[in-house]
């Protein structure tokens, strides 16, 4: 889907949201069982802006890039129900240029052709301070045929041994975890990948 897609789209839903106002539990997950003390996050395709707003209630100075503005629009409603300031951006994050260093980089259920992936994962590296961490989460490949809900063209899904490959073809970053998680869906079960990565 495009700008004008995700436009239309958050625009239908009126003053209702998308997505949920809570995080995802495996974003919550990493980066609350094993804490970062709060520094520069850059939320990299924040939709309507749930993570940034998570991320700022917990001390995080936050930068939120997305290119539809309809969505970054609900996030700053979001943020301000929340009384959290955050540097709010209407850009396209595979042409964007992230502003360094900085000392998390979020990409959660940003769903793009590798190549186009690869650019946003490479630039987010580059964007880390030493010792600075990147997340990816968002619904694996494995989905379409053992799981439930999520885009369904394979050629944008995540594939954390891929990325983790990826990763690994690099001089300045290391591999912390690269999974393929279960997420309850009401009685059902969707297959999401998570890969979090340390700048060196």
């Amino acid at each position: 889907m495009d700008a004008a897609a995700w436009n239309a789209r958050y625009a239908a839903a009126d003053e209702d949201l998308v997505w949920a106002v809570e995080p995802n539990l495996f974003v919550a997950a990493e980066l609350s069982e094993d804490p970062l003390p709060p520094g520069i996050a850059l939320d990299l395709g924040c939709g309507e802006g749930r993570h940034a707003v998570w991320l700022a209630t917990r001390g995080w100075r936050v930068r939120a890039v997305d290119f539809a503005a309809e969505g970054v629009a609900k996030g700053r409603s979001l943020a301000s129900r929340a009384a959290v300031d955050i540097d709010w951006v209407v850009a396209d994050v595979v042409t964007d240029e992230p502003q360094a260093p900085v000392d998390l980089v979020l990409v959660a259920y940003l769903h793009l052709p590798w190549a186009e992936m690869a650019t946003v994962l490479g630039r987010g590296v580059d964007a880390l301070g030493p010792g600075g961490t990147l997340l990816a989460v968002g619904h694996h490949v494995d989905n379409v045929d053992h799981g439930v809900g999520g885009p369904q063209d394979v050629t944008v899904l995540h594939d954390h041994a891929r990325m983790a490959a990826w990763a690994d073809d690099r001089d300045d970053v290391d591999v912390v975890r690269a999974a393929r998680v279960e997420r309850p869906v009401g009685a059902a079960v969707a297959l999401d990948s998570v890969v979090r990565l340390r700048r060196r």
